[in-house]
């Protein structure tokens, strides 16, 4: 629905209202249409556009036909009377007359409608945890039936000749919630079907076209794992005679995204897992039928002819749309339709309309039409689109489908003339952003999504739905051995490695001389304790006990397991030091060393500074005050022994 119709693209001889239409719906039979203006809503006869009634009520935001088209059901916001009287902003019209035949409070837009059975002989309505029944023949007569059901909070009326009434209750306190079934005609009576589960504050019942089994996808609000945003999902299959029912099972981790039963009444399938989502098809029985695999996908969708099906991703994905010919599973093409708002077969199961819709998009409104084997056949750009949907048709009353897919018409006009008018799309880089460095490699299979051939998701195990990174943070080269006996990610039993800092010795291995390793750690233990404290007398310039003058303080480094003292004395540790390589860094830690390194780098900054004040640069207070210290910097260094 457009903020106004359009003769190019609604049906021929509408006049277009001249204010913006708030909502429109069509019948199922698709022989009716109305559409809500500000202050008016108008029924016409589809065929032909003529006007049938004009119904002056104002504000009215949500319009339904009864399945035949008998009934107009309307709903607008509830709103405070003056008397204090209840608003009953739910009211029932007759489409033949126009007069009003009953009217309700009715306060929340979700589930505002009455539900119907197929041939109209009864309505129900949930009321205060209380199904109420009424026969819309007689609407004068009121509530003909009614079952009560402690926390009731949904209902759902079965399709079908023999409607059955499935009731929800959620979870609440500790008890369980259920899912329990009635015949219609039998509320009084004990339920047909009846189920308990967990983790359940609400749920979904879609049933078969059939009406003889229901899927009920369970969700709560909250996942107690913290794996998912929108918390944990389940499923269930119900049959309303209470022969059958079981949780169906899936093989992947992640929420439910979707699921759609075929219109034949005897499979379903479901779209879940975290993204790339998998996608199974199940019998009535819930054996598996086949596997789909992983793809960016959250839609499911089978044409009314149950001939062709198609997997989408919507949303935040790009919009990617795979049609699938249901007797052979094969895929028949890909149609990259972004930004798309709504999806929904023909009537005839040849088409697809796709429409950008505001306010969830502002810009690039408007519908296309593509045909189930790729080709885009018709394209309606518009302003501010609102509402798209098809013409609705029996289907014994569209064409037959035939054995092999038919070929796709030509295009319309308004396709080439969108080609020739649209900006040629910027040529993007095929996959994801990659930094330069890792150009031109093979990309890691922990970067892969699973329909890619990376490796499947796994649980983390901690509640997290981050998966584990196989990076390592020590500053050994790949694939070395890490020091200390340290695990890769710088845990565990050894200590993580200083980048510059000598290496740690590492204690000796040998099981059997484990009394006497012990032993030897504790002797030179008591050797360390002795020297630290022989250093830090001499670092205080205390005389040494020999009465000898004090000398600068130095460090003990243990070099491959051997002592400064062992290695300075005796032919074989002379040799053992010509053997061994200098540890890299061990110098720094010469205090003297890291005093001329300071002093100097002192120094280079006062040069800086020198070269900013020869180009005219003006300097701070700060920074004059380094620059005079410079003397005292040159006499340190000299005390040091260092010139120059």
């Amino acid at each position: 629905m457009a903020s106004q119709f359009s003769q190019q693209y609604a049906f021929p001889g509408l006049v277009g209202p001249d204010v913006p239409a708030r909502t429109y719906h069509y019948s199922n039979d698709g022989r009716f249409f109305a559409y809500a203006l500000p202050t008016v809503v108008k029924i016409f006869q589809a065929e032909g556009a003529k006007l049938l009634q004009e119904l002056s009520m104002p504000n009215i935001t949500e319009l339904q036909f009864s399945p035949r088209g008998t009934y107009l059901s309307t709903w607008e916001r509830p709103v405070k009377l003056e008397d204090g009287a209840q608003h009953k902003n739910l009211r029932v019209f007759s489409v033949s007359t126009g007069e009003e035949l009953i009217a309700f409070t009715q306060k929340s837009q979700e589930g505002w409608d009455l539900q119907y059975t197929i041939s109209e002989s009864h309505a129900i309505r949930l009321v205060s945890q209380e199904v109420q029944v009424y026969r819309p023949a007689e609407w004068d007569k009121g509530v003909v039936d009614k079952l009560r059901v402690e926390g009731a909070s949904m209902v759902s009326l079965s399709p079908g000749l023999n409607p059955s009434v499935a009731i929800f209750v959620a979870e609440k306190k500790g008890a369980p919630a259920s899912i329990k079934i009635y015949g219609l005609l039998a509320l009084s009576g004990v339920p047909t079907c009846s189920k308990n589960f967990y983790k359940a504050d609400r749920a979904q019942i879609k049933w078969n076209g059939l009406g003889t089994q229901a899927l009920i996808l369970t969700q709560t609000e909250v996942d107690n794992s913290n794996k998912s945003y929108y918390g944990e999902t389940s499923m269930y299959l119900l049959s309303a005679a209470g022969n059958f029912d079981c949780r169906v099972t899936l093989d992947k981790e992640g929420p439910i995204h979707d699921v759609a039963w075929s219109p034949n009444s005897k499979e379903f399938g479901v779209v879940y897992g975290f993204m790339p989502a998998k996608t199974m098809l199940f019998d009535q029985r819930v054996r598996t039928l086949h596997d789909f695999g992983s793809a960016p996908h959250n839609t499911i969708s089978f044409n009314p002819q149950s001939r062709l099906l198609f997997l989408a991703g919507f949303g935040n994905l790009a919009g990617k749309i795979d049609v699938y010919d249901r007797r052979t599973l094969t895929k028949i093409t890909t149609i990259d339709a972004p930004n798309t708002s709504y999806c929904s077969w023909s009537p005839d199961g040849r088409f697809l309309l796709t429409a950008t819709l505001s306010p969830r998009l502002r810009v690039d409104n408007g519908i296309k039409v593509w045909h189930a084997t790729g080709p885009l056949v018709h394209v309606q750009a518009i302003e501010e689109l609102y509402q798209a949907s098809w013409r609705p048709t029996p289907v014994d009353q569209a064409p037959p489908f035939g054995q092999a897919i038919p070929r796709a018409p030509q295009p319309a006009p308004s396709v080439l003339a969108a080609a020739l008018t649209s900006k040629p799309a910027a040529a993007k880089p095929a996959g994801a952003y990659r930094p330069p460095g890792a150009r031109g490699l093979a990309t890691p299979a922990i970067f892969k999504r699973e329909d890619e051939g990376g490796a499947p998701r796994m649980p983390t195990g901690n509640g997290s739905a981050t998966p584990p990174r196989g990076y390592n943070r020590s500053p050994n080269p790949p694939g070395s051995a890490p020091a200390n006996g340290a695990h890769q990610n710088g845990h565990g039993g050894g200590r993580r490695q200083v980048p510059g800092a000598a290496p740690k010795t590492p204690p000796p291995a040998d099981g059997a001389a484990g009394g006497q390793g012990q032993g030897q750690d504790k002797k030179r233990k008591k050797k360390d304790k002795k020297k630290g404290d022989k250093g830090a007398g001499e670092a205080s310039g205390a005389a040494t006990p020999n009465g000898g003058e004090s000398v600068r303080p130095s460090l003990d480094i243990q070099t491959n397991g051997l002592d400064r003292d062992d290695v300075s004395g005796g032919g074989t540790a002379d040799a053992a030091q010509a053997s061994v390589p200098p540890t890299p860094g061990a110098e720094l830690l010469d205090p003297v060393a890291k005093k001329v390194r300071n002093l100097n780098k002192k120094l280079k900054a006062i040069e800086e500074l020198k070269e900013k004040a020869k180009r005219g640069e003006r300097l701070e207070a700060t920074q004059l005050k380094k620059m005079d210290g410079e003397v005292d910097i040159r006499t340190e260094l000299a005390g040091l022994g260092i010139t120059g």
